[in-house]
């Protein structure tokens, strides 16, 4: 057998494969964002059909693992003829994931706001949205971005699930490659490259924001 070697061609099609990572990511993580930030105001409402409903929701889809989430999504709903291209797929099956996630890291920063600032807000006849508006989520903010780009990290590292319903991001490029090829090539360095500056600007925020002695 003659085993191939690596070529500029193959590192073109990884570089390709890469940009499909971002797109996926961007995509998880804009739409996750949209659910989630619905599923914080669920969270944090004065009605207890809603705090319970939101409730219900995260704790089931964090039960739930993705890769069960991606087979659901593109084979089970092709049982009654909805037949989704993979990227729309993987993109949905994320986007349910994250929103689990970011609902409950965001509703966590919420209420973590002083109870003080409520009541000021209160004495000052705003009204419960004028409140959040205005006074609680732009601090919420402050102190939900370490966390919030920590878990993009793991958003990048999660879209190689989504290799197991046809999907070519990174690490199913890699896997192809090494069919090809018939030599290990090994993507881990790629993923770091894409992870490990998220990484340290989740710590460079956290510190200068003093977020860990709040």
């Amino acid at each position: 057998m003659n085993f191939g070697s690596f070529t500029f061609t193959h590192l073109l099609y990884l570089v390709q494969a890469i940009g499909w990572t971002l797109v996926l990511s961007a995509l998880a993580f804009a739409l996750g964002a949209i659910g989630g930030f619905g599923l914080m105001l669920a969270r944090i409402s004065p009605r207890a059909w809603l705090r319970w409903s939101a409730l219900i929701y995260i704790e089931c889809i964090q039960g739930i693992p993705l890769l069960i989430l991606l087979f659901i999504v593109y084979f089970g709903l092709s049982v009654y003829g909805l037949s989704l291209p993979s990227l729309v797929a993987a993109g949905l099956a994320m986007m349910i994931y994250v929103s689990a996630y970011l609902g409950d890291i965001w509703r966590g920063c919420i209420e973590a706001m002083p109870k003080p600032q409520w009541e000021a807000s209160e004495c000052l006849a705003f009204s419960r949205w004028q409140t959040l508006r205005l006074v609680i989520i732009p601090q919420a903010v402050r102190l939900s971005l370490p966390p919030t780009v920590g878990f993009l990290v793991q958003i990048i590292k999660m879209t190689s699930l989504a290799s197991v319903i046809g999907f070519v991001e990174l690490t199913r490029a890699g896997q192809i490659i090494n069919n090809t090829i018939f030599q290990p090539f090994l993507v881990g360095a790629f993923y770091f490259a894409l992870c490990y500056p998220l990484s340290r600007w989740s710590e460079a925020m956290e510190k200068k924001l003093n977020v860990a002695n709040r």
